[in-house]
């Protein structure tokens, strides 16, 4: 009797204890996960760009899609169900997709009432204008990956479509395609257009790689694995803006790149013959389609206060290596502000104080979110909540704290406050601005296309 008592009893500490704490982990997850809720409630308004929907009849609360995400707290599990609770901080990775076993995740584009200052897109990147296409950042998803994947598919299209026009497609002087841009998303358009043996012209404003090129040294762009044209697959995880730049150049000299730098577009008008000209600084270029790959920087936002025409006054950091022994202010609660001052306070003798106007960062990636912090408890950068600068002088900048005054000394100051979309450009066009309505799946595929991806295919 007293051995079966034991058996059972050890039995029961087998099944019970992993069980109390199996309960008590997924007790503190749900408690993290309202935590992230109430956090999300706080810092936004909800998503304006791609992000994930969840259709929770679907979800088996398997918790895959929360483990993959590289943004941090995007997704939690809330009763059993993953759920979105912090959308602005999604990026578009879309690997939660990927890993959800049973299609219960597809990436959607924001409402129209969110997306209110961005291009009207159809699924295929098409913008009001029949033939002119939007790829990259310009039409509202961040990510290098996703700007190569829009330029290849946008050229697709065009493609297709050329290859209905017949002997029409033939006319002197003009190109099946103009790319407007050689970022990422205009250099992936122009190899799939070289693959494709299309007659297409690049046009580029300043240097090939875009806003690429401008990034600080070492900046890691790229996560993820992509489809590059004219390579195939390219399964590194990690890539530096170096490292990018420099296979970007290889597989250009090998593929002719047809790019013209130095050509600042001025005007895109369309014929009553459906022919698109393109006038630039330089000329005019004719074309049945265009693929418009301009990035949403623009030209940087300014704060619009006292001294910010100083020469001392920067927007934008490449060698952070030059400054040394120097008093910087970093004004901006972005990535790119708080990428800025900690490379900056890697330097020698350098004293870095970032301003940020809000209470705490609500919108930087996960990485920089504890890269930050541990620069904060190092004592590498002072970081300013509830401030702004009023004024900026030759040697000091003079900051307003929670309504109070205060002048720190200061030599250089980097401004990341944004920049100026080119939507007044793109209206004048014609281009009409909405984001997709939410149901429309950024990847233009159904659940159950989703589903089929996931199955073994059969012979």
């Amino acid at each position: 009797m007293v051995s079966s008592l034991l058996i059972y009893g050890f039995y029961a500490l087998v099944i019970l204890v992993p069980m109390a704490l199996y309960l008590r982990s997924q007790k503190k997850r749900a408690a993290l996960a309202r935590e992230a809720a109430e956090k999300g409630k706080l810092f936004s308004e909800g998503p304006k760009a791609q992000h994930p929907h969840i259709d929770t009849t679907h979800c088996i609360g398997c918790q895959s899609c929360t483990a993959v995400c590289p943004e941090g707290d995007v997704l939690a599990m809330l009763g059993g169900k993953a759920a979105l609770v912090n959308a602005y901080k999604c990026v578009g990775h879309g690997l939660c997709a990927e890993a959800c076993p049973v299609g219960a995740i597809t990436m959607v584009m924001a409402s129209p009432s969110m997306g209110a200052e961005l291009p009207y897109l159809t699924p295929e990147y098409e913008t009001s204008v029949p033939n002119m296409f939007i790829a990259g950042e310009l039409g509202g998803l961040a990510l290098i990956k996703n700007a190569i994947n829009q330029g290849r598919a946008c050229v697709d299209t065009v493609a297709k479509r050329l290859a209905n026009l017949g002997a029409a497609r033939s006319l002197p002087g003009v190109y099946d395609v103009l790319v407007l841009g050689a970022g990422p998303a205009g250099i992936s358009a122009s190899l799939r257009a070289i693959e494709k043996k299309l007659n297409y012209l690049t046009l580029e404003r300043d240097e090939i790689g875009g806003t690429v090129a401008k990034y600080p040294r070492q900046k890691l762009v790229m996560t993820s694995p992509v489809e590059f044209p004219m390579y195939g697959r390219f399964a590194k995880m990690e890539l530096s803006k170096e490292d990018l730049l420099a296979f970007w150049k290889k597989i250009l000299e090998r593929a002719d790149f047809k790019v013209r730098t130095g050509e600042l577009v001025v005007d895109v008008r369309k014929g009553a013959d459906g022919i698109f000209t393109v006038v630039t600084n330089n000329g005019q270029y004719r074309a049945h389609a265009v693929v418009l790959t301009l990035g949403r920087t623009g030209t940087p936002r300014k704060l619009g206060i006292k001294g910010e025409e100083l020469p001392k006054v920067m927007y934008r950091l490449i060698e952070a290596d030059h400054y040394i022994n120097k008093r910087i202010l970093v004004v901006g609660g972005g990535d790119s502000a708080v990428e800025a001052a900690m490379g900056l306070a890697q330097q020698k003798g350098n004293q870095v104080t970032l301003s940020y106007r809000k209470e705490a960062f609500s919108r930087i990636k996960e990485r920089n979110a504890r890269r930050i912090e541990e620069c904060i408890r190092g004592g590498k950068v002072n970081v300013v909540f509830n401030s702004a600068p009023t004024e900026i002088r030759k040697d000091v900048v003079v900051l307003d704290i929670n309504g109070e005054v205060r002048e720190i000394p200061n030599d250089f100051v980097w401004i990341f406050a944004g920049g100026v979309p080119p939507n007044d450009f793109l209206k004048r066009i014609g281009v009409e601005f909405g984001a997709r309505d939410l149901t429309v799946e950024a990847s233009n595929e159904t659940r159950q296309q989703a589903l089929a991806r996931k199955q073994p295919v059969s012979a």
